[in-house]
């Protein structure tokens, strides 16, 4: 494959005798079949002698990464001599491929007119340099306008997109609690097509938010099947995480019938055992979703490396049906006597599902209740929860950290081949600022969960795979020069509950699009990122 300027065809017929690791060869394989080559090879950036892991294989091979221009030249050793422009020693250093967050929640950030916040210094200081936006449901439909506004004004990472269910139904039927009519559904299910057709993933849906959470299931289904006709992917935050709603089993049941009916690949986003009902049931979900995947089926996971979730307040504590119409509504509801005590029952239900009232950290939005828990806030103010809930929420919105997990279960999902990494990352949260390295520091070195190549792979080229990424997620000669170098020593979150935007430490340099982001863990200043569409099929799309 050729760059603009040719440069990558001169070295593109090097990578048959440059390239180990992961291929069962060797150099003196590569001696006996092919000659070595007279002219020297030019890279512009060499990362010599590090532990390249190239996102598939088992062990590390001790070799070199040359770039030029936007991709990778060649990966390993080669007996042609090698000129640099730039050589950059990673002796001793972990050398993989850039890491892909499948779930990043970065979507205001990188569409920013601040230039700073577009860097995504949170991610890239982790290694990170491709970023999913549109989860949860909330991408918009407009895919071709937002890719030309990173091409406008580039972001620190790459960005893939999702069409959202949310803007997609609130198109026709704004936040209210009804269902479509035919007419409406034909334009849901016309949105998405458009946005297929524009290069998004797939069909993202958050179906425990308001007002997603009142579609039915076959509602659904007929919005994805369009995403499933240009071979799209059903990313979900499922109807139930815990047991606040339909329940964690009934929940994954509902996603995996309508990835079955839709006939289209499923991802679960930030999959989890939410709540102290459920929490041990990380196995039977797991042997669900391999009954489902025995039949052929397409079904991956995502998953944060963190025991406590982060939402908004409302959406952890307020039963649904009294999120109808929006915050408007539901404040009236407080002061509505003929459904208080309902209400009333309905929250310390949801209080005591997610662990208590100890268990909900204030983490963003008003300072007066910033780092305190509800039980610190019904203490001080001498209520009950139930009512110190409803003092917060008349204030304002907020963001809580719930510990509802257990280490067990994270530990379970994490081991599974088909769960990748995400950072599910929110404001107030230290997810945002370090799961990878968290992932890393905690599951790989403390604990020993997995592997340094399980890390890897689950964070890169599975990831890829998973999303149809294309050219990405793995350190191979003509693939995307997207790479992070780090210490394996020093990689770790330094970002806590309690002080959660602290930047990790540990990467020593990030390259998206060959380009350094990231050097010596201080960012660059770079921003080379660019929007990653999917291939437009002509034969569906003949306008595109």
């Amino acid at each position: 494959m050729k760059n603009k300027k040719g440069k990558l065809a001169a070295t593109s017929a090097v990578a048959a005798i440059v390239i180990f690791g992961g291929c069962g060869g060797s150099e003196s394989d590569a001696v006996a079949t092919t000659a070595p080559a007279a002219e020297p090879l030019a890279v512009e950036l060499l990362i010599q002698g590090g532990m390249i892991y190239d996102g598939d294989s088992d062990q590390p091979v001790v070799g070199d990464v040359g770039i030029v221009g936007d991709r990778i030249a060649f990966v390993g050793t080669t007996q042609r001599k090698v000129v640099a422009a730039r050589t950059v020693s990673a002796q001793g250093m972990v050398v993989a491929p850039g890491f892909i967050d499948a779930h990043s929640h970065v979507d205001t950030d990188v569409f920013s007119t601040d230039a700073a916040k577009r860097l995504n210094a949170p991610f890239t200081t982790q290694g990170v340099t491709t970023a999913v936006i549109g989860n949860d449901g909330y991408g918009g439909y407009d895919i071709a306008a937002q890719a030309a506004k990173l091409r406008a004004a580039p972001p620190g990472t790459n960005i893939a997109m999702y069409v959202g269910f949310g803007p997609v139904r609130q198109s026709q039927l704004a936040d209210d609690n009804v269902a479509p009519t035919a007419a409406q559904l034909e334009i849901m299910k016309g949105h998405v097509a458009d946005a297929m057709c524009q290069g998004a993933l797939g069909l993202s849906a958050g179906l425990y938010y308001t007002p997603q959470n009142f579609s039915t299931t076959e509602e659904v289904i007929e919005v994805a099947k369009v995403a499933a006709r240009f071979g799209g992917l059903y990313d979900t935050h499922m109807r139930d995480e815990g047991s606040s709603n339909i329940g964690l089993k009934a929940a994954v049941a509902e996603a995996l019938r309508i990835g079955a009916e839709a006939g289209m690949p499923v991802n679960i986003s930030h999959i989890k055992a939410l709540g102290v009902d459920v929490q041990g049931q990380a196995p039977d979900i797991i042997k669900l979703i391999q009954a489902e995947q025995a039949k052929g089926r397409k079904i991956t996971a995502d998953q944060y490396p963190w025991l406590a979730s982060s939402t908004y307040f409302s959406a952890a504590v307020i039963p649904f049906w009294a999120l109808a119409g929006g915050r408007t509504a539901m404040l009236a509801r407080f002061n509505d006597a003929t459904v208080l005590t309902q209400l009333k029952t309905d929250i310390a239900e949801n209080i005591r599902v997610r662990g208590g009232a100890a268990a909900l950290l204030f983490a963003a939005g008003n300072p007066a209740y910033v780092g305190k828990t509800l039980a610190d806030v019904a203490t001080t103010a001498g209520v009950a929860p139930v009512d110190a809930v409803m003092t917060v929420l008349r204030g304002s919105e907020m963001l809580v950290a719930n510990f509802n997990q257990s280490d067990a279960d994270v530990r379970t999902f994490m081991v599974q081949p088909w769960v990748i990494t995400s950072s599910d990352s929110s404001t107030g949260h230290p997810r945002a600022y370090g799961s990878f390295a968290q992932k890393y520091a905690e599951y790989v070195v403390r604990q020993k969960t997995i592997t340094l190549a399980q890390f890897v792979h689950s964070s890169s080229a599975l990831t890829a795979d998973t999303l149809g990424l294309t050219g990405r997620g793995r350190l191979k000669a003509d693939y995307f020069a997207d790479v992070v170098v780090l210490d394996p020593a020093k990689y770790k979150a330094m970002a806590t509950y309690t002080s959660p935007a602290q930047l990790s430490v540990g990467v020593v340099m990030t390259l998206v699009n060959g380009q350094p982001t990231v050097e010596n863990g201080a960012t660059t200043g770079k921003a080379s990122g660019r929007p990653l569409l999917r291939t437009v099929d002509a034969k569906l799309c003949p306008a595109a």
